[in-house]
């Protein structure tokens, strides 16, 4: 892979009008390959300063992009994504070797990228509002949509670049500038991105619409969370860290789209077909290597199916292949770094001392698992129970819990009795108990499929969660509301002066 085709060979740690700043910097974050344990670079990273020029520019940026008419903010969107498109091997390749998720999930998160433009490019000319009848004569009443301002991205480690797509490609139809803070694990898939919309942005003569800071989140991520010139943050994160950005922005009635913790269930009755739940299972619970926020955690099994379902389950876990995901044939790489590793062992010592589960495959680590001493697991299968409290907790890591029910209110009630709310599923040919699923009364969650698993949202339909997942919605719908403030306007275009609700004044 040639990093010099993404622009990675000069490493600097913010971009603004299209240009690299070079000086002023704090430290430097070391970018770690998870397969190997070694570096691939270093990058300098920003401080106040440097953030500080950057919003200025996004500022400045802004009173001018904002005049641009949408459809043609459209095109340049439009023209990103044909620029991903001639990427998209290289920049998957990228997020692979940065971020450890295998080649295939690597390539289809540029695709997510790809999809993201296409849609924001044709909701540049459908950025639609009412008109509505007004009780006075001679009146027009309709309501319109105007851009915010510069719109703060910050995203995780484990979607390095589809995440500020999602944000950025509808931001920029919608007439907002950006500036994206990236996860410190993966500073180079920012910087291979940012590159390419500088090539795009100079082409047009523009610059100054998408700008990046590399830094540490507690001081450009604070810095953007406090900041009243940045009208909407959008954080991708745990739900601890979503909690304190939410608290910071509201105190000043900024917006947040947050974008939190999952700890997705998956039903299976009696009546689902195995033969599609088995590979649902394995994609949504090791997919990348389990740290998605819609990974499968919790299979909630029908009792007659549980013995059957474990034994097949058991039986596609021993074929998994875990090694290099840049490898074609690998389906698990590795996590993301020693904490994360450090994070799923403890919670497995909890599950057997403190909370009686079962380890019934997996839990081993490290050489066991592949030759080399990346950051590798087994994916870990465990015998729950229902009332277990650690499984109300985000583990995120390959473990997945199997909990036995009677029935189908009984797995509802399961599904339900976690603080998270993001994505859900059911497998049943029963259209009764498919729709109870998806009724009032059934998942409480932002996502609920039905022989499908929780994983691979699709673009086009608007992403996000309830409860402590934050409530965000992204990458399509309407979503493209929340980087717009909504204005009612009202003409009388009479001779007179009528008041609402029939008053009479003077």
């Amino acid at each position: 892979m040639n990093l010099e085709n993404l622009g990675i060979q000069k490493i600097n740690f913010g971009a603004c009008d299209g240009t690299w700043i070079e000086n002023l910097y704090i430290d430097e974050q070391v970018s770690i390959n998870p397969t190997t344990t070694k570096p691939i670079a270093s990058v300098k990273q920003a401080g106040p300063r440097n953030y500080e020029r950057i919003l200025t520019t996004a500022q400045n940026k802004f009173k001018e992009w904002r005049m641009v008419p949408a459809p043609k903010r459209g095109e340049i969107v439009r023209q990103i994504g044909n620029e991903l498109r001639k990427y998209k091997k290289e920049l998957g390749a990228l997020v692979s070797l940065e971020m450890g998720k295998i080649i295939a999930e690597g390539e289809g998160e540029v695709q997510e990228m790809i999809d993201i433009c296409d849609f924001a490019a044709g909701l540049s000319r459908q950025l639609y509002g009412l008109t509505m009848h007004s009780e006075r004569p001679g009146h027009r009443m309709y309501e319109q949509w105007h851009p915010l301002g510069p719109v703060g991205i910050i995203t995780a480690f484990n979607f390095p670049v589809a995440v500020w797509a999602w944000n950025a490609a509808i931001a920029a139809v919608c007439g907002n500038t950006m500036v994206w803070k990236p996860s410190s694990e993966t500073p180079l898939c920012a910087i291979a991105v940012q590159n390419i919309c500088n090539r795009v942005m100079k082409n047009n003569n523009l610059s100054g619409i998408f700008n990046l800071v590399i830094g540490s989140g507690k001081i450009i991520g604070k810095m953007m969370a406090l900041d009243r010139q940045i009208p909407l943050i959008s954080a991708t994160g745990s739900c601890a860290i979503g909690r304190q950005i939410a608290e910071i922005v509201s105190k000043r009635f900024g917006r947040t789209i947050l974008e939190l913790g999952g700890n997705n269930a998956m039903i299976v009755l009696n009546d689902a077909n195995l033969d599609l739940v088995i590979p649902a299972i394995l994609f949504g619970a090791i997919g990348t290597s389990g740290q998605r926020c819609t990974t499968i955690r919790r299979l909630i099994v029908q009792k007659e199916l549980v013995n059957e379902l474990t034994e097949r389950l058991i039986s596609a876990y021993r074929q998994i292949i875990i090694g290099n995901p840049l490898n074609p044939s690998t389906l698990m790489g590795p996590l993301v770094n020693r904490e994360a590793i450090d994070t799923m062992f403890d919670a497995l010592k909890r599950i057997i001392k403190l909370h009686g589960g079962e380890i019934i495959y997996g839990g081993i680590y490290g050489k066991n698992v592949v030759d080399n001493c990346g950051f590798f697991v087994e994916p870990t299968i465990v015998k729950a129970y229902k009332t277990m409290p650690i499984m109300k907790e985000e583990i995120f890591a390959p473990i997945l819990y199997i909990i036995k029910v009677n029935d189908l209110e009984e797995a509802i009630e399961v599904n339900n009795d976690v603080p998270q709310g993001l994505s859900s599923a059911i497998f049943t040919n029963n259209l009764m108990a498919a729709e109870t699923f998806l009724s009032h009364r059934g998942s409480d969650c932002g996502i609920a499929n039905v022989n499908i698993g929780t994983s691979g949202a699709e673009i086009g339909g608007a992403f996000g969660g309830e409860k402590d997942t934050g409530g965000g919605r992204e990458a399509g719908s309407d979503s493209w509301k929340a980087y717009m403030r909504r204005q009612t306007c009202t003409i009388n275009w009479s001779n007179d002066l009528p008041l609402a609700q029939g008053i009479k004044f003077g």
